[in-house]
């Protein structure tokens, strides 16, 4: 069974940092693009980061950009992103999702292999 889980997530105050880490079990993920999603209550899906088997290619929706980084070490078969200066609205469940095909992660269309989520709010 491919799975992915997400831990990381939690309640900061504005203008702190959380890690996210996402660890893969059945599989190896070096070989699979990793994209980050979010879902805040009420609101669509956002995709928020995708990041290449080798690091070499990483994007970011504009509403994380320059605050948040994506990460990966294949031989801890984990991925992160490093949340800094959070901000309210970035209050939302983050799931991390692989698949083989980096043009559907670059595109943020549905990927193959999907966490479960973990809950990151954002709140005074």
């Amino acid at each position: 069974q491919l799975l992915l889980v997400e831990s990381g997530g939690g309640l900061v105050q504005p203008g702190g940092s959380l890690r996210l880490s996402c660890g893969a079990s059945g599989f190896a993920l070096d070989s699979y693009a990793i994209a980050w999603f979010r879902q805040a209550p009420g609101k669509e899906r956002e995709g928020v980061s995708c990041i290449s088997p080798t690091s070499g290619y990483k994007i970011y929706a504009d509403s994380v950009k320059g605050r948040f980084t994506i990460s990966r070490d294949n031989a801890k078969n984990t991925v992160y992103l490093q949340m800094n200066s959070l901000k309210p609205e970035d209050t939302a469940t983050y799931y991390c999702t692989a698949d083989r095909s980096l043009v559907k992660c670059s595109r943020y269309n549905d990927m193959d292999i999907w966490g479960k989520g973990t809950l990151v709010t954002v709140s005074s």
